[in-house]
């Protein structure tokens, strides 16, 4: 860790990996378990969840985020599994906005619960949602996800009611499946105020694997866009990989999350917590840290910023996807969105 100071003269935390990157966001995954089925993420019957005793409290959450906002982590983004089938979040939300240093409140969600929760979540200080939306067809929906469309079509316009801004799809792009679509969900951001971000699909877990199949690679797709939209360079604030276009004549950002044609590892700036309190140091790797026992028997905060500075010394240079496919064996839920 290393220090520097800011413009009121104070000194504040930056948090460094063995590489010299500012580690600032965490990825907090609240539940492993999820209300969907994406062929990509989760098998289709899979019942092998973490135990609910092996959860992180919302106390010890508290306490590990705001350890790392003392160290300098000033985003963080709640995640899944799908994080609205934890009870509660809105209160845990809440907590974490309060804490000194958290800066940036975020959700990632399939939006299928969100209409009854939007109001809460936003009251509670979160900001800024994702959605993973990765069609506009009720019955590719299915397909994909084995559920239903019309709830989450339902949550996006309760989040846009609510105030949340920005609201950002994330649609994982996906030949085959739902390459003639492209048009379509620019359309629908472009009619609702919505950010548009595209996906490579990646080799996590057996899920992730079989979905290879499906890949494409996101040069293809914006050269594909720019034959119907004129598309300027864009940029856009957050805490995120995504390179941004904007379509010409409008605000609508085109937001482009390539982590396998074109990695982004030198600019990493996120590690991932797990539900069951495992920091995943690198979605491609297997690096972890366990801080579960340790909390468990009752470390104080000092011991904690250590364990966390020393879990960091874990952190990797860069994903293994392209030359070590099967590596990763955890399914995208288990490790945290």
């Amino acid at each position: 860790m290393a220090l520097k100071t800011n413009s009121s003269g104070k000194s504040a935390a930056q948090l460094l990996d063995p590489f010299g990157r500012s580690i600032d966001y965490v990825r907090l995954s609240v539940t492993d378990k999820c209300n969907l089925r994406c062929f990509y993420c989760m098998p289709e019957g899979f019942r092998n969840f973490e135990e609910p005793e092996h959860w992180l409290r919302f106390d010890e959450i508290e306490r590990v985020i705001g350890a790392f906002a003392e160290l300098g982590v000033s985003r963080v983004r709640l995640t899944g599994g799908e994080p609205l089938v934890r009870k509660g979040l809105p209160v845990l939300a809440a907590r974490l906005a309060a804490l000194s240093g958290v800066d940036d409140l975020s959700l990632s969600s399939n939006a299928t619960l969100l209409s009854r929760h939007a109001d809460d979540l936003k009251r509670a200080g979160i900001s800024r949602i994702n959605v993973s939306l990765d069609t506009l067809r009720p019955e590719r929906f299915r397909e994909i996800t084995g559920g239903q469309l019309e709830p989450v079509l339902a949550g996006l316009m309760a989040a846009k009611a609510a105030g949340f801004a920005p609201i950002k799809i994330n649609m994982l792009a996906l030949k085959g499946l739902n390459d003639d679509e492209f048009e379509a969900m620019v359309e629908f951001c472009l009619e609702h105020d919505f950010t548009l971000r595209f996906i490579e699909t990646m080799p996590v877990g057996s899920t992730g694997r079989n979905a290879s199949q499906n890949y494409l690679d996101l040069g293809s797709v914006r050269r594909h866009l720019a034959k119907s939209f004129e598309l300027v360079p864009g940029v856009m604030p957050g805490g995120g990989p995504a390179r941004y276009v904007r379509v010409g004549g409008t605000e609508l950002r085109i937001g482009f999350i390539t982590p396998m044609s074109q990695h982004f590892c030198a600019t990493c700036n996120r590690v991932r917590l797990s539900v069951d309190g495992t920091l995943y140091l690198c979605l491609g790797q297997d690096h972890k840290y366990e801080l579960r026992s340790l909390l468990r028997q009752g470390i104080s905060d000092a011991g904690l910023k250590d364990a966390i500075l020393e879990a960091l010394a874990l952190k990797p240079e860069r994903h293994e996807f392209l030359d070590k496919p099967g590596q990763v064996v955890r399914f995208m839920s288990m490790t945290g969105g």
